[in-house]
């Protein structure tokens, strides 16, 4: 039996000969709509063709078509079926396994592995012990909210002490809803531990949908990131370079790909750009995507990077990971710690045109449906206890501004800056939690900012921004109860400053992207980052490229005469001198002054975007000398590897002694210590020397 389905795409709309003559609801909507009509032969009768071209968009949420009522079928002990009209999903019962959904004439959009397709699963460990991963399998199937508008189920496994080593010490209560109208399945989970449960650490959970191979081969993670993707037979095949995650394609199916580099971490993306990605499918042509519509269960802030789609074909929604952070991130529980927590809900959108159209539609009818989930957030048919409703949230506003006099007499609008509600901590703590809930907004020109659907608690108010240094916190603790609407007022932030800026190097914005971006190496090249000059380091092997810029002597940088764009290189790294074999680097910068207060105190502030197995060493004017200064072993973030321009954020304020410098010419030296492999580094975001306090 065929359905009718109105896609928003320009869709051809095929009612059934029998659903055409009898249905009397369908026939005056169709009427009500307006469309196109074609007659076609069909034996001894006609058939008419409706051409709906957007009159009537089943996607939104609470929008529904009247005559597809949502249905669930038990078919056995082990399957579960919810069919809305438009789309067919099947779950393993009780585990919770999606095994198949059926779509636009595909029986199963997803792989063939019947456990492995649609799951949720979670990396954790007992300290000292081996890393395991739970697909959180679930060992109880239950109806949540049954009716024509929406399916809910759940599928929950309670852990007792008797599974401990073999299963996360989780209570997991994984939830699926089926709306009316949607071509989707809007996915949530409540995770709890309860007090006195074991330790134990999590690095990563995440929903994984891996798809049909031979109809999906076209990614899209945003505007200007998409492209036809090699196989997973074609990685398998393939040369492993590095490390196991990049491989150069050697003998792929299609020979267009070959000599390229494929690496999942090249499609990485910043939590607060992260909000739709997905495939494509060009036979029939259909749209597989994973939308997220908040980042309230995310952790570590608007950017904190992770994973997206990748070769496979593969889509992720990752929740939490130590992705470009490394073990800060991790979420450790120890002395019997109780927590909970919901992860999503996130949406699971499919979408078809017309075989006339161009398949990149879909992806534009995923960014519209991504934008109304957004407008829609909080859902209200979410049926859990555990997920407030709009009313029961709260509102924060404020206007921020910056405070220093060294670079105007008034106070600056606080304009462009991040400001969020994170659990409570110290100023930048946000970066590096990874257990509660965080709520960030972008203020405007004027700083102003209003944060809204917060979840009741207590939290603190951190802002920080483009252009100044360091990490605002508001000096007291925020409590949002249900319905509060709170106005913190004009809130000033005064960033770390003791002196005027006598040179600097780099713009304050957390990332290393405005440094020299070398060429990658061509034969190690993806063609997708060729040209664009924002993406460029996320071509593989930029790190080997520094010896060859600088075979014998390290960098050095002159103020006032070199350029940072062009002279001062992305990531400070080792030098690969051959045999498996690697240097330490020092650079210079060096600068002249005019006149040197040589009882006074000058204030190096070193702004790093990134860490990994490093240590970075400063010294004055003597290389030999001790240092004046050490960070110690700090950074797993490992950014060089994984084509990031960024990890995890650290400021450093550095006393120089004013009798250690001289009129002249004076050249600090920075030192990164660390060189057993290639990867161990860091990368500045920023740099600059004030002279001592002047009134």
């Amino acid at each position: 039996m065929f359905f009718i389905l109105f896609h928003n795409m320009m869709d051809v709309c095929v009612p059934s000969l029998e659903l055409f003559l009898s249905s009397s609801t369908l026939f005056p909507l169709m009427l009500t709509f307006d469309p196109q009509v074609e007659f076609v032969p069909y034996y001894n009768y006609y058939i008419q063709f409706f051409y709906c071209r957007n009159k009537l968009n089943i996607t939104n949420p609470g929008q529904s078509i009247p005559g597809l009522a949502v249905q669930l079928r038990r078919v056995s002990n082990e399957k579960v079926v919810v069919d809305n009209g438009i789309i067919q999903v099947t779950f393993s019962s009780p585990q919770g396994l999606i095994t198949g959904i059926k779509y636009n004439g595909i029986d199963n959009v997803l792989d063939d592995e019947i456990d492995d397709r649609g799951y949720w699963d979670v990396v954790w460990y007992e300290p000292e012990k081996a890393l395991e991963i739970d697909k959180l399998e679930g060992t109880k199937f239950e109806i949540i909210t049954q009716n024509e508008e929406q399916v809910e189920i759940s599928f929950t496994r309670t852990w007792t002490i008797s599974k401990r080593g073999s299963l996360v010490p989780l209570n997991v209560d994984k939830r699926y809803i089926i709306r009316t109208g949607v071509s989707g399945i809007y996915m949530y989970g409540i995770l709890e531990r309860l007090e006195g449960w074991p330790d134990v650490d999590m690095d990563q959970i995440r929903i994984v949908f891996k798809l049909n191979p031979k109809k999906f081969d076209f990614m899209a993670i945003s505007d200007d990131r998409q492209r036809s993707m090699p196989s997973m037979a074609d990685r398998d095949n393939a040369k492993i370079l590095a490390y196991k995650e990049a491989v150069l394609l050697t003998n792929p199916k299609n020979p267009m790909f070959k000599g390229e580099v494929d690496d999942k971490y090249m499609y990485s993306m910043e939590d607060k750009d992260n909000n739709v990605h997905g495939w494509i499918s060009s036979d029939p042509p259909v749209g597989f995507w994973m939308i997220t519509p908040s980042d309230e269960f995310r952790l570590g802030g608007p950017i904190k990077q992770d994973l997206t789609s990748h070769a496979g074909p593969i889509t992720l929604s990752m929740f939490t990971s130590t992705h470009y952070a490394g073990k800060e991130m991790r979420m450790d529980y120890r002395n019997g710690e109780p927590w909970k927590k919901v992860f999503g809900p996130v949406l699971a959108y499919l979408n078809s045109v017309s075989p006339k159209d161009s398949t990149l539609r879909l992806w534009k009818d995923a960014k519209r449906q991504m934008a109304e989930e957004v407008r829609s957030w909080p859902y209200d048919f979410v049926n859990s206890e555990d997920y407030p409703l709009s009313h029961q949230r709260g509102t924060i506003e404020g206007q921020l501004y910056i405070k220093d006099r060294y670079v105007s007499r008034l106070n600056i609008y606080g304009k462009f800056a991040f400001v969020g509600l994170a659990p409570c901590g110290e100023a930048g703590s946000w970066q590096t939690e990874s257990k509660g809930y965080q709520f960030w907004t972008k203020a405007d020109r004027k700083g102003r900012f209003i944060i809204e659907n917060v979840r009741a608690g207590n939290y603190s108010l951190y802002a920080w921004g483009y252009g100044f240094i360091g990490d605002y916190k508001y000096e007291q603790n925020i409590t949002i109860t249900p319905g509060s609407q709170m106005n913190v007022g004009p809130l000033v932030y005064e960033p770390p400053r003791n002196g005027p800026t006598l040179w600097e190097i780099g713009v304050p914005d957390r990332t290393a992207g405005e440094f020299y971006i070398p060429d990658p190496y061509p034969t190690l090249m993806n063609k997708l980052y060729v040209n664009p000059l924002q993406d460029r380091f996320r071509q593989y092997g930029l790190w080997d490229r520094y010896a060859d810029l600088y075979p014998q002597n390290d960098l050095v940088y002159t103020v006032g005469v070199s350029d940072y764009k062009r002279d001062w290189f992305f990531a400070h790294v080792t030098r690969n001198v051959g045999n498996n074999t690697y240097d330490s680097t020092t650079w210079q910068i060096i600068f002249n002054l005019e006149n040197v207060n040589r009882v006074g105190l000058y204030t190096l502030r070193i702004a790093l975007a990134s860490a990994a197995d490093s240590e970075l060493q400063v010294r004055v004017n003597n290389p030999k000398s001790d240092h004046i200064f050490t960070t110690g072993l700090i950074g797993k973030d490992n950014a060089i590897a994984r084509h990031g321009i960024h990890g995890l954020y650290r400021l450093y304020s550095i006393n120089v002694a004013g009798d250690l410098l001289s009129v002249g010419d004076n050249t600090i030296y920075l030192t990164q210590s660390r060189s057993v492999g290639p990867f161990q580094g860091v990368m500045y975001d920023y740099i600059r020397l004030e002279s001592p306090f002047t009134t």
